[in-house]
């Protein structure tokens, strides 16, 4: 789907979620926005009341679950608050909501949709991903840090970097537009490996970026492919703790891994799983109620011997 053409006449109806917060609730917003746009083709933000409120919506393929949304609502303290979930007309809404999207700004990198007529701004790296059914579009504040610390290494491009949990592809791209390097991409979602697949040859960046299904470290072609310079990892806390070992297993000696996906509340647990194993935080990004840490590998010392009992 990362494309914004009407829905097939066989295709499942449109059906919209909606549900208005107090902007007190921002780190509650955050946590839904990051829950709903795995399953989202479409997910927008509203600024109501001059900043007072937000109005969330999210489309979705087909009639999602309504104990699940409410489970989901109810595990961030939000289920008193009034929300609703309706069939939507026959309409191109995707395009529509992708249009209310405007183009963005991360360092050197824009962004923006198919939608966009616009000249791309002098000196910046252009990126189009269309709002769709695999995360990342660079407006979550966790894919803004990332693509903020990739670009802090601008001057030191890795030989062999890894998107791990890539969604749309675009921290993949990202990668392969700024140093112009072959990119392993993966997903255990088969929606998000086709968008990334789709991503990279609408970007022209197609030849860079290989895309494969992996639960985690497990793909075969991503074990060959190690150990890696730099891995990327948008995901969870949860999972990026129990990847740790994973992650130090699959990165080069010197190499550095950047972790998102985490609130800032979350970090000293990521943190102390990674330094446990070595790792020691470099730099790190706030945005929000989300953090991305910088992590780096210790090199391998030369000229150390083992003594002898």
């Amino acid at each position: 789907m990362g494309k914004s053409a009407a829905p097939a006449a066989d295709a499942p109806p449109l059906w919209q979620f909606r549900i208005e917060l107090a902007a007190r609730d921002m780190a509650a917003i955050e946590a839904l926005e990051q829950a709903l746009e795995p399953q989202a083709v479409a997910l927008l933000r509203f600024e109501r009341a001059k900043g007072k409120r937000w109005r969330i919506e999210a489309l979705f393929l087909g009639k999602p679950e309504r104990r699940r949304l409410l489970s989901l609502l109810r595990s961030l303290g939000l289920e008193t608050r009034a929300w609703q979930l309706e069939r939507l007309p026959d309409r191109d809404w995707v395009a529509e909501s992708q249009a209310k999207l405007p183009s963005l700004k991360v360092g050197r990198f824009f962004i923006h949709g198919s939608h966009h007529k616009g000249a791309v701004p002098r000196g910046k790296l252009a990126l189009e991903i269309d709002a769709g059914i695999a995360f990342g579009t660079g407006r979550h504040q966790t894919t803004r840090g990332c693509l903020e610390l990739i670009e802090s290494l601008a001057a030191t491009p890795p030989g062999r970097p890894l998107d791990l949990g890539c969604g749309t592809g675009i921290l993949a791209l990202a990668m392969a537009r700024l140093w112009g390097v072959r990119v392993l991409a993966a997903d255990n979602d088969p929606d998000a490996v086709k968008v990334t697949k789709e991503n990279a040859a609408r970007n022209g960046l197609k030849p860079l970026v290989r895309v494969l299904r992996s639960e985690g470290y497990e793909a075969a072609l991503l074990k060959r492919a190690a150990p890696f310079d730099l891995i990327v990892a948008n995901i969870l806390a949860r999972p990026l703790i129990e990847m740790a070992p994973d992650l130090a297993r699959h990165l080069a000696p010197g190499g550095r891994a950047i972790l998102s996906g985490l609130l800032i509340e979350q970090e000293g647990e990521v943190l102390a799983a990674h330094r446990a194993l070595g790792l020691r935080c470099e730099a790190r990004r706030h945005h929000g109620d989300w953090s991305a840490l910088l992590l780096r590998k210790p090199k391998a010392r030369r000229g150390v011997r083992k003594r002898r009992a």
